[in-house]
């Protein structure tokens, strides 16, 4: 046997080992992982904002969920019958009393195809748990046909950001279901621009009726947060990132505006790509970003609420945590939430960051990312789009670190796998 014979048969079998190992310690992390997961205290003691109630929506980071956490972080509501949880506000019902936009199946006569999903606006008082429908609208499913997000205009009014083609936001009378007022992306853009057309185009996720009369939108797969003058249309001069541009945002979701009389105009957004939470200032006609933080743990962050008392909270999608940031920029306060969440707020606060002063009038000191520990520095070397992409189709117990071992072992026995077949395929030949 040549001895370039047994050196090809011992790499390969170093090569062996080496991914049986890597397939071992994956699967130890993993069971790890699945037994170790937990919803934990939450610390609000020491910034007085223990003593209000947090509510969550969980859509498919996790199981379908809206969840109420009382003064102790005990679970006092929860409602898990429909398949995803998007956009929670407080509702002007009462103190104790949400509103939220969910989904989940139909009957498949309401729509032309076989798979019908529902969307449901629907009210609730964490209370008593007694809720009432305020509006539904039913189609076929059409890949992220969830609405994400819906805006009270007034007692009768809502405006809706539909996910779905034509990609459009639109304004409902609930009491005669008849659309007053829409706008159609495609009034602006071409298919080209952001992702899919017509299957997922803009992934249109947050939209917000501005004090002005104005319409905030985020156009997620464009990288833009646009503003809308009724009747008249975009106003491109307001809009801020561009397709592509990475370095204002990278599919941000859930912004919101602070007026001049807080600060502003600002928007406060999670920049979930690039896994920070970032502010903008309006000046002298164009956007300056004014506030950035991020830490080392900060994942796929899809909501930030600027609060009264000037703290941030922030949903750590696939850091698995919603958090309070001081003005500091230190976490004034942590709840572990291993079921990742989209949307939270903090009741009495206000809605979203109606009560709560620009990163500037506050005076934020902004905190950027810094790496120390080596589990975030090996997360950190995955590509967000590839992780987050990962985390969202693994179970919801998987954390950043234990996704970003899966793809390394995956690579490693896919490389195993490949010298395999070609040694096995070189060894045939030569024996010809």
């Amino acid at each position: 046997m040549s001895r370039s014979v047994l050196r090809s048969r011992t790499r390969l079998g170093v090569l062996r080992r080496i991914a049986a190992v890597a397939v071992v310690v994956t699967v130890a992390l993993l069971a790890y992982s699945f037994v170790g997961t937990a919803i934990g205290d939450d610390g609000r003691q020491a910034t007085g904002e223990r003593d209000r109630p947090l509510v969550a929506a969980i859509d498919g980071t996790g199981p379908g969920q809206i969840v109420a956490f009382g003064a102790s972080g005990e679970v006092v509501h929860r409602n898990r019958s429909l398949w995803l949880y998007h956009d929670v506000d407080p509702s002007p019902r009462g103190s104790q009393t949400v509103t939220y936009v969910a989904s989940g199946p139909a009957a498949s006569r309401h729509c032309a195809r076989d798979t019908c999903i529902e969307n449901v606006v629907r009210r609730v008082n964490l209370t008593t748990g007694e809720g009432t429908v305020l509006h539904t609208w039913k189609g076929s499913l059409n890949g992220s046909a969830q609405f994400h997000d819906v805006d009270r205009i007034d007692e009768s009014t809502l405006l809706v950001a539909d996910i779905s083609f034509p990609d459009r936001v639109f304004a409902v009378n609930t009491t005669t279901d008849e659309v007053v007022w829409e706008w159609r992306v495609s009034e602006a853009y071409e298919p080209s621009s952001g992702g899919n057309y017509p299957g997922d185009w803009t992934h249109v996720n947050d939209v917000e009726y501005l004090p002005d009369g104005r319409v905030m939108v985020s156009l997620r797969n464009q990288d833009q947060v646009v503003f809308i003058e009724p009747g008249e249309g975009l106003q491109e001069d307001w809009t801020l990132g561009a397709d592509g541009d990475h370095g204002v945002l990278y599919e941000a979701h859930n912004p919101d505006y602070i007026p001049a009389e807080r600060g502003g105009p600002a928007v406060l957004v999670a920049d979930s790509e690039n896994n920070r939470i970032v502010e903008y200032a309006r000046r002298n006609g164009s956007w300056v970003r004014t506030w950035t933080w991020s830490d080392g743990r900060l994942q796929w962050p899809r909501d930030a609420d600027r609060l009264p008392n000037g703290n941030t909270l922030v949903v750590d999608s696939h850091g698995e945590r919603i958090v309070s940031v001081a003005p500091s920029g230190e976490v004034a306060w942590s709840k572990p939430f291993p079921d990742g969440g989209y949307d939270a707020e903090l009741l009495g606060t206000g809605d979203e960051s109606a009560g709560g002063p620009s990163a500037t009038r506050a005076g934020l000191e902004s905190r950027s990312r810094q790496i120390t520990n080596p589990r975030v520095l090996a997360v950190s070397l995955v590509p967000p789009l590839v992780l987050h992409g990962a985390l969202f189709a693994l179970p919801a117990w998987t954390s950043a670190f234990d996704a970003t071992v899966l793809l390394a072992a995956g690579a490693l026995v896919t490389v195993w796998l490949v010298v395999e077949v070609a040694v096995r395929t070189r060894r045939r030949y030569r024996k010809r």
